[in-house]
């Protein structure tokens, strides 16, 4: 607040709206997820550790953490039981990492390919809270 001393109050009031939101969208998934029957999904790249540790949550990637090519025949094969023993009904894809690996899982496992937004993406003119909060949904209805 030194740089901008005069508006201190201004900031702070910000600040304290922003979080409030956040919190409220915290607390509304939090008790939805303790709910949902499956804890258990997948995503193009594992982009979402936070989100599964804050949530109580798995998620298993076509990719690596990194984004970095495709799985091998041996990878997918694990990637296909997975889904099939987790009930997973939707394979969640990125803008950041291949989609066609995504929609041949979806086709292996009789899933459906929605796409979902990491913290890099930016979704025509939706905020942050705007865009977790459709993930949230997303991989909440997934879920039930």
């Amino acid at each position: 607040m030194k740089a901008d001393a005069a508006d201190k109050s201004y900031f702070d009031k910000n600040c304290k709206t922003f979080t409030g939101k956040l919190e409220n969208l915290f607390q509304e998934y939090n008790k939805k997820f303790k709910e949902t029957p499956h804890k258990s999904f997948v995503t193009g790249h594992a982009a979402f550790a936070y989100f599964c540790r804050d949530f109580g949550l798995t998620q298993n990637s076509v990719e690596n953490v990194f984004a970095e090519g495709e799985p091998s025949a041996k990878q997918l094969s694990q990637l296909i039981a997975y889904c099939k023993k987790n009930k997973v009904t939707t394979i969640f894809a990125e803008d950041m990492a291949s989609p066609q690996v995504s929609k041949t899982l979806a086709e292996q496992v009789g899933a459906k390919v929605e796409t979902i937004h990491t913290m890099e993406s930016s979704e025509g003119s939706k905020d942050y809270l705007e865009r977790m909060q459709d993930n949230l949904e997303k991989i909440y209805n997934s879920l039930k």
